[in-house]
């Protein structure tokens, strides 16, 4: 009898282990990427993201299993700038992240303990989202560090874009173009080419025949914009790749244009809108600042409270700030200046910088600010309009052909650190 009730308590305790067993999910690993791992529910979470952003603009959406495939392939390519940041040694501090979520707050005209609250009720947790912005900015450092260095812009090249675009009468006309990439490996064999070729022309016959170029980028596309729906931003003509801008010149909102073969792939375009006119002015600011660079011995705190205790006495008359600057400031362009930076584009500085400038009034202070550079404390001295002159356009055209060599380079280099790397999907248990 004893023996018989011993089996029965053991049979009911193994009922109930596998019970709780099977309540309890287990996180797996959805992917490997070299040495580090992208889990299950990281895809899940990003997927859930994706549907709950398409709901508020009334996206359509493609399968959930399309879903995971391109959610999978962000996280793994976010996964390897994530590791190219780690051998860089490239760090975001708390600093850095705290001053870009202020900047967003106040762009978005709200306050940070405002900007948390709405954090915590879209999202949930707003640990979570300091991290994902952690993430998204130490991915966008890697790709500016590492795509920088490989371009180049030439007094030639601005010379011929700058005729061209005056023989051609060219404006800033804006363009928000759609992109679907159907990708080729390295040195793609015929089979793949035509395999990739087929996809594209079937691609283009759902567009023809009235399907939704973001569901079906978000099915289809290999580009990294997929997600998006294949959105790019807008950009003038001169700013895109030179293969789109060829084919987009002279076209018609909501055009299809492709596919068009290139080393990446087949690609299919559209023109969501078409924006602006000739700009013939634009705004220019004076200002002054001071820099203070952490290091081993001035740490974060130290070099902020610097810049507070300095900004308190300069508004109570008892600090002169060209004196402060030449005797602190770190940045050997205005030091000697005593801090004066000069008429210039607001554009030209880094977006912390640039969006602090932009929310001073004349001969306003700054509270201190960090910045990639460091910890800034910066005055407004003027604002003026003035023509777009031959230097100005000269400005623009270069920077329209670095944003294209950009676009260009950003993509060459993402593809090869992913051809690069140990790259392991595993199929669904």
């Amino acid at each position: 009898m004893k023996l018989t009730q011993l089996i029965a308590a053991t049979l009911t305790t193994c009922v109930m282990l596998n019970c709780q067993a099977a309540e309890t999910k287990v996180d797996a690993v959805a992917a490997i990427v070299n040495n580090s791992v992208v889990l299950e529910t990281e895809v899940r979470d990003m997927v859930a993201r994706v549907k709950k952003n398409a709901a508020k603009q009334g996206q359509t959406l493609p399968s959930d299993s399309a879903l995971q495939v391109q959610a999978l392939e962000r996280l793994i390519m976010n996964s390897l700038q994530l590791q190219v940041a780690k051998r860089m040694g490239l760090q975001i501090t708390d600093a850095q992240l705290d001053q870009t979520i202020e900047n967003i707050a106040r762009e978005q005209k709200v306050s940070v303990e405002q900007f948390r609250a709405q954090v915590v009720r879209e999202e949930g947790s707003y640990e979570l989202f300091r991290e994902r912005l952690r993430e998204e900015i130490t991915t966008g450092e890697v790709l500016r560090a590492n795509v920088q260095r490989r371009i180049y812009v030439s007094p030639q090249e601005i010379d011929t874009l700058t005729k061209m675009m005056e023989q051609q009468g060219a404006s800033n006309e804006q363009y928000n173009i759609g992109h679907i990439l159907l990708a080729l490996p390295g040195q793609p064999s015929e089979e793949q080419i035509k395999d990739a070729e087929s996809k594209a022309t079937k691609v283009m016959e759902l567009l023809r025949g009235g399907s939704d170029f973001k569901k079906i980028a978000i099915a289809s596309s290999s580009a990294e914009t997929a997600l998006e729906g294949g959105d790019m931003g807008w950009m003038n003509i001169n700013e895109m790749p030179t293969l789109f801008a060829d084919q987009v010149r002279g076209k018609k909102k909501k055009d299809l244009i492709g596919p068009l073969r290139s080393g990446a792939g087949f690609h299919i375009l559209t023109i969501f809108d078409i924006k602006g006119a000739n700009v013939v002015e634009f705004e220019e600011i004076s200002s002054r600042h001071v820099l203070i660079k952490p290091s081993i011995i001035v740490s974060e705190e130290k070099a902020k409270n610097m810049l507070a205790k300095f900004a308190v006495d300069f508004k109570a008359g008892k600090a002169d700030f060209a004196k402060f600057a030449k005797e602190n400031s770190e940045d050997p362009g205005s030091r000697l200046k005593g801090g004066e930076l000069g008429w210039a584009d607001p554009n030209v500085f880094v977006p912390e910088f640039r969006d602090t400038l932009k929310s001073l009034k004349k001969d306003q202070l700054s509270e201190p600010f960090r910045t990639e550079h460091g910890w800034h404390i910066v005055q407004l001295m003027d604002r003026r309009t003035v023509d777009a002159t031959a230097e100005k356009k000269r400005e623009q055209v270069t920077r329209m052909i670095y944003n294209r060599r950009f676009n260009e380079e950003s993509s060459n280099f993402l593809r090869e650190i992913r051809d690069e790397a140990f790259i392991e999907v595993l199929a669904d248990k």
